[in-house]
């Protein structure tokens, strides 16, 4: 925090983390970013897998640069005898515990939510799961990709000649975010009654919450949604149109005053607007193959450039299909200065500031540890030999 700089929202708390992979470090790296003290606890050695799966980023795997910015890292085998000690003497100083060791892995080492919070009552400690407690599947292993087949997410994305998984980790990300949801209310909680709080988040449950909307239609309308690609599954027009000169804009119709402009304003062709095959939203979805081919008529005699012009002009939302390349240099991101460097053992590297802003407070952006980087120092502060450093 630099001199001057109002007091961050999480100063003064310290999170233990051991965790590995995405969701538990996405969930404490957004702690550290509003100033929470962050303690990672990683495998002596390698450390976190999550920093091989791949050494783009100047050597550094870009899943990791993600999620770890920051941090303390203190290697430590939580099996062993020192351990344990360490352990012992870092939990009463913590106020947040987060674990997302194999299922199974944490209970057997006294380290679960409901343990820990016995022995130390302000604090909140969270298990994470692929699965949750209790049923069939609580014991058994879980990713990313994995949950999303077992959701039913596939089964909604992608075309209807083939399912496609999501582009990123949007388990991870939804469990992350439900983790940090849960620290903050407990939190809320211990200030009004000293007590602390375990509390479990799961990435099936997580991905359930998302998959509501889709789970709910399938209900009431007794069909599933069918997979529509770049089209939205339920309403129309929602997607890709091709303009005359080859370039394609995607634009979305809301609701029916934004039809009625796209008709009029857009399109140049008002009547359009009460035609009975368009004149609500079932209907078009019905008639969705003719519509889209009537609006890239009307497309033909514009550029793609021209298209997005009239759709702004006409207050109907509309995008750039833009590449990952295009994102990079987006001008949304840089003439608002949300991009910054962050240290790491490698250098400097690429960072987007939290999607939180808070006027006046910045956020932490601190560097992405080294393997073990700060194991000495928390043990020092601990009243502990290195001895007990593996």
């Amino acid at each position: 925090m630099k001199a001057g700089q109002p007091v961050l929202p999480l100063s003064g708390i310290t999170v233990v983390s051991l965790e590995q992979a995405i969701a538990a470090p996405l969930a404490s790296r957004h702690l550290a970013d509003w100033g929470a003290r962050v303690i990672k606890i990683e495998r002596p050695g390698k450390g976190d897998f999550c920093r091989d799966y791949d050494y783009v980023m100047n050597g550094m795997s870009s899943q990791f640069a993600w999620t770890n910015r920051s941090k303390e890292s203190l290697a430590l085998d939580v099996k062993s005898d020192e351990g344990k000690e360490v352990l012992d003497a870092l939990l009463p100083q913590a106020d947040v515990f987060l674990q997302n060791l194999a299922p199974g892995a944490a209970k057997r080492l006294g380290l679960d939510a409901a343990t820990l919070v016995e022995r130390f009552p302000r604090l909140i400690a969270c298990d994470i799961s692929g699965y949750g407690s209790g049923g069939p599947y609580s014991q058994k292993k879980a990713y990313d990709l994995l949950v999303q087949c077992e959701a039913g997410f596939l089964s909604i994305n992608g075309t209807q000649e083939q399912p496609a998984k999501c582009g990123i980790a949007v388990v991870d990300t939804a469990t992350g975010m439900y983790i940090v949801n849960g620290v903050l209310m407990a939190l809320f909680n211990r200030e009004r009654t000293g007590k602390g709080m375990a509390f479990e988040v799961s990435l099936f449950d997580s991905m359930t919450e998302w998959m509501s909307y889709p789970a709910y239609y399938t209900e009431g309308a007794g069909k599933p949604l069918v997979r529509t690609g770049t089209r939205h599954a339920t309403i129309a027009p929602y997607g890709p149109f091709k303009a005359g000169d080859g370039g394609v804009v995607f634009f979305g119709i809301q609701n029916e005053r934004e039809w009625i402009a796209l008709c009029a304003q857009v399109l140049g062709d008002a009547a359009l607007a009460s035609d009975p095959r368009f004149s609500s939203n079932p209907q078009r979805m019905q008639n969705r193959d003719v519509l889209e081919a009537l609006i890239e008529q009307h497309f033909a005699k514009f550029s793609a450039a021209e298209v997005m012009q009239r759709l702004e002009d006409a207050s109907i939302a509309n995008a750039n299909m833009n590449t990952v390349e295009a994102f990079l240099r987006h001008p949304q991101l840089h003439s608002r200065d949300r991009v910054r460097k962050v240290g790491s053992p490698n250098g400097p590297l690429t960072s987007f500031l939290p999607a939180i802003i808070i006027p006046g407070v910045s956020p932490v952006m601190g560097d992405i540890p080294a393997v073990g980087e700060h194991t000495e120092t928390i043990l020092a502060e601990l009243g502990l030999s290195t001895k007990a450093q593996p």
